[in-house]
């Protein structure tokens, strides 16, 4: 099942693109693959003005909104790609993203573009996977119904008890004493 996602409190796609999609998958699971979001203001369709910091928090904010329309929060975010227009913005930029997130981080991969839609200095594109809170109970937890899983076929051939017969042993070659040398 697929379901796009459209905030109002997240920029209006500029394109023929979604802001996220969110794929349902067995158990339950969602995932979400959001398109990268720029510091557009969704309120006045403008870009923030400022430095990378600024930008970045608009552009967190603007992530957030997605993730909430989506029922999904920072911390079910798994993968990040961060585009910076120049990265000497960095440190500034890592400052504000650390803040997002508690405890485990995503993993993330930073980039460094030549330019960026509407003349933005950052863009950050996620992908977030959501579980059931029933699968959020304890490992120990009895599950109500044993997962199917599939067993390789070269597994799942019954093997033979029957031992092979023994080859029979090869006669010994034979070898030609060396002769020695006389003198020495």
């Amino acid at each position: 099942m697929r379901r796009t996602i459209a905030s109002p409190h997240a920029p209006k796609a500029i394109g023929p693109y979604s802001q996220a999609v969110v794929t349902r998958h067995a158990d339950d699971i969602q995932m979400l693959h959001a398109a990268g979001q720029i510091p557009i203001d969704p309120a006045t369709g403008d870009l923030v003005a400022g430095d990378v910091t600024a930008q970045a928090e608009r552009v967190m904010e603007n992530i957030a909104a997605v993730l909430a329309h989506a029922g999904m929060e920072f911390t079910d975010i798994v993968k990040t790609t961060v585009f910076l227009v120049d990265l000497a913005d960095f440190a500034a930029m890592n400052e504000v993203y650390g803040r997002r997130f508690a405890g485990e981080f995503p993993a993330r991969s930073t980039i460094q573009v030549a330019g960026l839609p509407k003349g933005s200095r950052i863009e950050v594109e996620v992908h977030a996977v959501r579980h059931p809170p029933t699968a959020r109970r304890s490992p120990t937890a009895r599950r109500s119904a044993p997962s199917k899983t599939r067993v390789p076929a070269a597994k799942a051939r019954v093997k033979s008890t029957k031992k092979p017969a023994k080859k029979p042993a090869k006669p010994a070659a034979k070898t030609r004493p060396v002769p020695r040398r006389k003198g020495r």
